[in-house]
């Protein structure tokens, strides 16, 4: 039999957007009888890549201009030094990034992954594509013409992998009957065995692996199974009520087992979804709740490979795997069957024209896949679609706000409860945040899934200084490394911290007030007495604005001592412009210190 070249298509996400490109563009591809394989990066080997034909990558770059956690080993295998120029001879790429051009380094991975794939001797079919969540239609504005011109020039260069040519495609209604899992329905006498004598605890961590590690959302191998699991003991607000913003300091502790961590590490959690949405999901799409499933996919012959899984409730699976009341529903959502009257503005949503109508009702309304089927009664899916495209559950990571050797069966965040009004004056919140501000400590049965992960920002050691840049919920970090400190303090000298926070007003939104305070007096570890200090911004208490790039401005002598001891700086915050305004505010610090020495040194000379 003649072996038949396949598409391969890898991609990098941190958020779930890449791969929703991924899995369009896979979906494309199939539509013109392209055969294809799609990958997350961690999931393939890239010593290989010299063998493959033709690979398109779909990467985002996160934070200020880092690869995505499922990308970091590619890299580092890409970057040996003993890889010749020569190594990707014959390999056919294509890179599609994505990116918010809001942010300095927009785009960045994709730009050096590009630069690298031609470095290494690889051929670009055409130039890369920039995705930019600032464009009206979202990162698909930039993906539909990019896929033409992808289609044309595939046709061009290796035709035999679109036999129908660029623009044949199948028609949705013949793919819709060929899905890529298969839903198996079991026999519950078999299945009751396996939770009889099971803890809560433990019933609760097998349903989760078994869920999602049967789900197809390509969910990393190792967020199946829990890390462990928390229960809340505080939930606090931080800021005044009616001030336009809700932070919230909550309290877990461990109750399966501890797990060791440090401060600037990062905290996933998988949230609850509300209980009315998934029965209403269930309901609307006349499925069965209490029926035992196991979901596996459609092109694996090997049925040994899931008899492994424990098969699960139909309603369980879909409130752990499945984003019914919080995610927009995938693009080919919109290419389902339904009756002639709502045919014809689903068919235009699905189209290139409508693309940014789509957008506009979709995602900038944030509609939910709940809604959506609501908006479209006639839309019929069987359940093997349907767990296609609902987006997958994802977890939520928060950087961790205490230390362990202050609180050592605890682990605290600092968490901003989300919620904003659409364009269309509809009221929506944040899952995992809403889900958390909900939670009642008192509630001793509910147990909060996590996964523990190493942060962006490495742990100092004692002995290092430290400048400090974190407003709003950018403290988080801080927190903890304060609270290391002081504990550290106690037993041994500690070397000093600068910390510049920064809120809009000093009654409503200062949060944790009184323990950055207790800090920066009587000696404490913040404290202008050891060398370091305390200093707050508040942007709206005055006329004119004030940041914490100002009151760097302010303090630029203490800073500079600081630096010349060996300080580290640490930022931290979410705000697009502060990363920029704050290393700004540093440039300007140094080049008046260096001219003021060229001066003082010109000075001496002329004596």
């Amino acid at each position: 039999m003649e072996h038949r070249s396949k598409l391969l298509i890898l991609y990098a996400t941190q958020t779930g957007n890449a791969l929703d490109a991924a899995e369009h563009l896979a979906r494309e591809a199939e539509r013109r009888a392209c055969p294809i394989n799609l990958l997350s990066l961690d999931q393939y080997d890239p010593s290989l890549l010299p063998q493959e034909e033709v690979v398109i990558f779909v990467v985002s770059t996160t934070g200020q201009g880092d690869t995505p956690d499922s990308m970091k080993v590619f890299w580092r295998y890409l970057l040996q030094r003993n890889l010749s120029q020569h190594w990707l001879k014959g390999v056919l790429y294509a890179v599609f990034g994505l990116g918010d051009s809001g942010y300095q380094k927009y785009n960045f991975v994709a730009k050096k992954l590009d630069k690298r794939l031609m470095d290494l001797g690889g051929t670009a079919i055409l130039e890369r594509g920039l995705g930019d969540d600032q464009h009206p239609s979202g990162y698909e504005g930039s993906l539909d013409p990019w896929l033409s011109s992808l289609w044309r020039m595939l046709n061009m260069i290796k035709p035999e992998l679109l036999p129908n040519g660029p623009d044949v495609v199948i028609q949705d209604t013949v793919l819709i009957d060929q899905p890529k899992v298969q839903i198996t329905y079991h026999n519950i006498e078999n299945i009751e065995s396996h939770f009889s004598t099971a803890s809560d605890l433990t019933c609760l961590d097998i349903q989760i692996e078994s869920a999602r590690s049967m789900h197809p959302g390509k969910l990393s191998s190792d967020k199946s199974r829990p890390g462990c699991f928390l229960k809340m003991v505080k939930n606090l607000p931080l800021t005044k009520s009616n001030c336009g913003k809700d932070v919230r300091h909550f309290e877990f502790e461990f109750v399966s087992h501890a797990i060791e961590y440090d401060t600037g590490d990062v905290l996933e959690i998988l949230p609850g979804q509300d209980s009315a949405a998934v029965d209403a999901f269930i309901q609307r799409c006349n499925l069965d709740p209490d029926s035992f499933i196991s979901v596996s996919p459609r092109e694996v012959d090997d049925h040994n490979a899931h008899d492994s899984r424990v098969p699960v409730k139909l309603r369980t699976f879909v409130e752990l795997t499945m984003d019914v009341a919080s995610a927009s529903p995938r693009r080919y959502f919109f290419e389902a069957r339904c009756t002639e009257h709502e045919r014809e503005r689903l068919k235009y949503f699905a189209s290139p024209e409508g693309r940014d109508d789509l957008y506009q009702y979709n995602q900038k309304e944030r509609r939910t896949v709940l809604e959506v089927l609501e908006d479209f009664p006639s839309v019929q899916m069987p359940f093997e679609w349907l767990v296609q495209l609902v987006p997958p559950l994802k977890t939520r990571a928060f950087s961790i706000s205490s230390s362990q050797l202050a609180h050592p069966n605890q682990v605290h965040l600092t968490v901003n409860v989300v919620s904003w009004t659409t364009p269309y004056k509809r009221k929506k919140k944040g899952l995992c945040s809403s889900w958390l501000a909900a939670l009642d400590p008192r509630d001793a049965t509910i147990y909060v899934p996590v996964w523990f992960y190493k942060g962006s920002l490495p742990t100092p050691s004692p002995s290092l200084p430290l400048i400090l840049v974190g407003p709003g919920t950018g403290c988080a970090p801080f927190h903890g490394f304060v609270e290391e400190r002081a504990v550290q303090s106690k037993t041994h000298s500690t070397a000093p911290i600068i910390f510049f926070f920064g809120c809009r007003n000093e009654d409503a939104d200062f949060l944790y007030r009184d323990f950055w305070l207790s800090h920066s007096q009587n000696n404490g570890v913040l404290s202008e007495a050891k060398g370091g200090g305390f200093y707050v911004a508040f942007s709206r208490d005055q006329p004119q604005k004030v940041y914490v790039q100002h009151k760097m401005r302010e303090h630029s002598q203490r800073i500079w001592n600081l630096l010349a001891e060996g300080a580290a700086v640490y930022i931290a915050g979410s705000s697009t412009k502060m990363p920029a305004d704050v290393t700004s505010a540093f440039e300007e610090l140094y080049l008046k210190k260096m001219r003021f020495q060229g001066k003082m040194q010109l000075g001496g000379l002329g004596h």
